[in-house]
């Protein structure tokens, strides 16, 4: 990719992939199939439609729709070879057990960004009247009631975990009683999340806030549910925007989802204004001042922006300090931004940056999926060419986001050996 280029234009931001990849793992919880739609075009995406496929799902898609048909699963047991792939793919074990009584899912994989043990999805489902054992890699997780069915607890969450939350909401929408999921995540995926299986006939109350309410009900039915938009996608073009001084338009979008990354973008300088309700316009400035970022689970700032947010400070004026609280290993990619002459300093799981005039383009690597999305951006801004490997990491979660940079002018190509 060649720096540099003005971008101008609107950009369309696609279905959440968080939001996503729980969704399909949901649909395993009624027997009468479902439609989703929104939904976006992207490799994690695919690695789930074929876990689900392993099982003896059937999806079929058109355009931006999947069609799952759930009526025939034919096993509960999901492939190593493929949920080592992706970590999202651990959720179908709470849909598996509420609605067979039995699960066998291996340990999950996905990005190196740090450990995310699986200990609160096992207490949680423990809580819940499950017997789970991890042999030989496998979480394998029946249970002990009458019938099969999981019956309702309290539970509460040592740590507000997106993923732990998800399992356990799933995995009680079909338990006997009630359940109380304390010191619950917050993010709207999980709303979302909770208001696809509510479009199903599931009882949920307070999904998006720390206590969430589950009364549990026999079976679930049909659903059509659109997907979210992207928050992450959002505030990646926002940068995208700043850090090549351009203007752009965003939608759709949900303005309260961005909260805290339009609160960084305007402090350091960035104009941000809501042209609809929907739709945001981003307009670069001439010269941004550095500011303090920690990474918190929401409504703080997202882990899924700070190395987005870290490009867009090494061109800003004076020092910016950036400490990531939520994952111990996801500061990899300041080796590469300093690669492109980025002045960062650091110390445990705190960055120091120290504003540069400008980068220059460098060969770099991806290293994780927000990395990778910060090294697009420091090459839109850089001078020169930036030559990117790794873009795989990049394809697990942006869609089509070369084709959306060209049509806003950035100069940028794959070739096949990215």
């Amino acid at each position: 990719m060649i720096g540099r280029a003005s971008l101008q234009g609107h950009v369309p931001i696609s279905g959440a992939k968080n939001s996503t990849l729980a969704i399909m793992a949901a649909a395993l919880l009624s027997s009468d199939g479902c439609r989703i739609y929104n939904v976006p075009s992207l490799v994690d995406v695919q690695r789930m439609t074929d876990i689900l496929a392993a099982l003896g799902v059937k999806i079929t898609r058109t355009h931006d729709a999947l069609d799952i048909d759930t009526k025939n699963i034919q096993q509960s047991c999901a492939p190593y070879e493929l949920v080592s792939q992706l970590r999202a793919s651990f959720f179908v074990i709470g849909p598996l057990l509420a609605r067979l009584g039995s699960a066998r899912v291996p340990l999950p994989g996905g990005c190196a960004i740090g450990a995310r043990p699986v200990d609160l999805h096992v207490r949680g489902l423990q809580a819940l009247g499950a017997d789970v054992q991890i042999e030989h890699g496998i979480v394998q997780a029946y249970s002990k009631q009458k019938g099969g069915r999981l019956k309702g607890a309290k539970i509460y969450l040592d740590y507000p975990s997106v993923g732990a939350t998800e399992t356990l909401m799933m995995a009680a929408t079909l338990a006997e009683g009630e359940t109380i999921i304390e010191n619950a995540a917050q993010e709207p995926e999980i709303e979302d999340l909770a208001n696809f299986c509510k479009s199903m006939g599931a009882r949920i109350q307070g999904a998006g806030t720390k206590t969430i309410l589950i009364d549990g009900v026999p079976s679930l039915h049909t659903t059509n549910f659109g997907i979210i938009p992207d928050r992450i996608e959002a505030a990646t073009f926002m940068i995208a925007a700043a850090i090549t001084r351009s203007a752009l338009t965003l939608s759709p979008i949900v303005p309260e989802h961005l909260v805290a990354a339009i609160a960084k973008l305007q402090e350091i300088g960035v104009h941000v204004t809501q042209e609809a309700e929907d739709c945001l316009r981003v307009e670069g400035g001439d010269l941004y001042r550095g500011t303090d970022i920690e990474t918190l689970p929401y409504p703080g700032f997202p882990t899924d922006m700070q190395a987005q947010f870290m490009a867009l400070l090494t061109v800003s004026e004076g020092n910016s300090v950036i400490k990531e609280t939520v994952f111990e290993n996801r500061l990899q990619h300041v080796a590469e931004l300093c690669r492109m002459g980025a002045n960062i300093r650091l110390k445990g799981n705190v960055a120091i940056v120290k504003g540069v005039h400008s980068l220059s383009g460098a060969p770099v690597m991806a290293t994780d999926l927000r990395a990778s999305a910060a090294l697009v951006l420091a090459g839109l801004a850089a001078e020169g060419e930036t030559i990117i490997k790794g873009l795989h990491h990049l394809d697990r979660g942006y869609d089509r986001i070369e084709e959306k940079l060209r049509n806003l002018g950035a100069k940028l190509y794959r070739t096949t050996e990215s």
